[in-house]
């Protein structure tokens, strides 16, 4: 009785704020309430890997700093996508948030409040319906909007500033990056936010077992092999909604987990123990029961590596590699995917995996087109359309994508194919890349409707 009182008053208030700091925003241009808008796009948004499989303790070094470039200066207003009703957006905030921690069904508690088209980002975490993607709002500065898309890894707290006042839409944190980024009062991610003055994403690889960033800070948990083998995928959901609560504290909003996968091989392959396990429906389960636990805490569940790096023939790192043949693809290995994308708000990272018989069958996945519309149509198995974000996996540090291709280039094509969010490890080469698509988007080779769809799903993630 006493969540339902805390429910409705805060619920109240949050609405009261909302209709007097933008009148009208209860009504849809026919003049239909929100809830009716609501009702009637009841479809869900399906909203990495930088995840170097070495043990965190190893000191895996982005490439070395360098003397950057600096564009036209972006100005941080453009940039931030942010909504012009601010006072609205905490509103609905501050509902949601008690929403989904009092309820045990957060999707069913956000929709019952009738206010999903004022969630803005976190209508990605709500079941009950998309904005649509018009109807986000991003930066009207080309650049800007580009700059949003683009995910780097940061050394510290300078570093990330910088990248930030760039324009980028978020930051990644490694195993190299100064831990003080996430534990000094005045130069952590609280005080960075609160300095570049808009919100951003912040990611990193917590997967379990050899992918663990900063350990000391957030732990060490199990493989997720030994997990699968030793807990119930409900004793999984509390481990990860525990994982994610110490992450949200910190202000992490992206983990690049959990591995779908399929377990093809070795401890010590390319992924391995990082997998749950060879039988698709375990993976799924218990990659379901992981995102799960994530979402609750706050934090953005990312499954990976589609279309699969389970079985391939070896590692991307260390250069191209092949899945087994396409039509097996679809049969087996990405039907993992299915009940994490139904059932929760995890969001995508496509591999440098090369899919065998896809296309030209010599293409990383990361920068092929079929594969992108593969995810997007859900053509395997049990599959369904895919209208989330899409990320990358690391496009500087590995092999796979590295030998053939320039940053920018990676990232140009990257987008082009299809993706969403490029991810790189280092902020160097960041204003190169913006530059390289602000071309493209000029002369045609990558058109603006790609460009406006993505920004428009990065805008509506849920943002920190």
């Amino acid at each position: 009785m006493q969540n339902t009182k805390t429910l409705v008053a805060v619920t109240v208030v949050a609405l009261a704020l909302a209709a007097v700091s933008y009148p009208g925003w209860w009504h849809n241009p026919t003049g239909d309430h929100a809830a009716t808008a609501l009702a009637e796009n009841n479809h869900s948004p399906q909203t990495h890997r930088v995840d170097d499989p070495t043990p965190s303790t190893t000191s895996a070094q982005p490439p070395a700093a360098s003397s950057r470039t600096t564009s036209s200066p972006t100005d941080a207003t453009k940039a931030t996508g942010e909504p012009h009703n601010p006072a609205a957006l905490v509103a609905a905030h501050t509902a949601a948030k008690v929403a989904l921690h009092q309820s045990t069904h957060p999707p069913i508690a956000v929709s019952a409040l009738g206010i999903g088209p004022l969630l803005g980002p976190l209508a990605a975490f709500s079941s009950a319906a998309e904005i649509p993607l018009e109807h986000v709002p991003y930066p009207h500065d080309r650049r800007a909007r580009i700059a949003s898309l683009m995910m780097v890894g940061v050394r510290d707290y300078d570093d990330a500033l910088w990248a930030l006042q760039q324009g980028a839409g978020g930051i990644f944190i490694g195993s190299w990056t100064d831990p003080q980024l996430l534990t000094q009062q005045g130069r952590d991610l609280h005080a960075l936010k609160k300095q570049v003055g808009r919100s951003f994403q912040v990611s990193i690889d917590a997967e379990g077992g050899r992918v663990a960033r900063q350990p000391d800070i957030f732990g060490q948990l199990p493989s997720p092999r030994q997990m699968a083998a030793t807990m119930t995928p409900q004793q999984v959901e509390q481990v990860a909604f525990e994982l994610g609560q110490k992450l949200h504290d910190r202000g992490v909003t992206v983990d690049f987990a959990p591995v779908v996968d399929i377990d093809g091989g070795p401890a010590g392959g390319a992924i391995g123990d990082r997998s749950f396990s060879d039988d698709p429906v375990i993976a799924g389960r218990y990659a379901t029961a992981f995102s799960r636990g994530l979402q609750r805490a706050g934090v953005i569940p990312v499954v990976k590596h589609f279309p699969g790096h389970g079985r391939a023939s070896g590692d991307s790192h260390t250069g191209q590699v092949f899945t087994p043949p396409i039509t097996d693809l679809k049969q087996h290995d990405l039907t993992a995917y299915n009940q994490p994308l139904a059932e929760t708000q995890a969001q995508v990272m496509v591999g440098h995996v090369t899919a065998t018989g896809l296309s030209d069958g010599n293409t990383p996945s990361t920068v092929n087109p079929a594969v992108y519309e593969l995810l997007r149509r859900g053509d395997w198995q049990g599959g369904a359309p895919y209208h989330g974000v899409i990320f990358t996996d690391d496009l500087s540090g590995m092999k796979a994508i590295s030998d053939s291709f320039t940053l920018p280039q990676a990232v140009l094509g990257a987008l082009r194919a299809g993706a969403d969010m490029p991810l790189w490890i280092a902020t160097e080469g960041l204003n190169e890349a913006i530059d390289a698509v602000d071309r493209a988007v000029a002369d045609g080779s990558y058109p603006e409707r790609m460009l406006n769809q993505s920004a428009s799903r990065v805008a509506a993630l849920p943002r920190w």
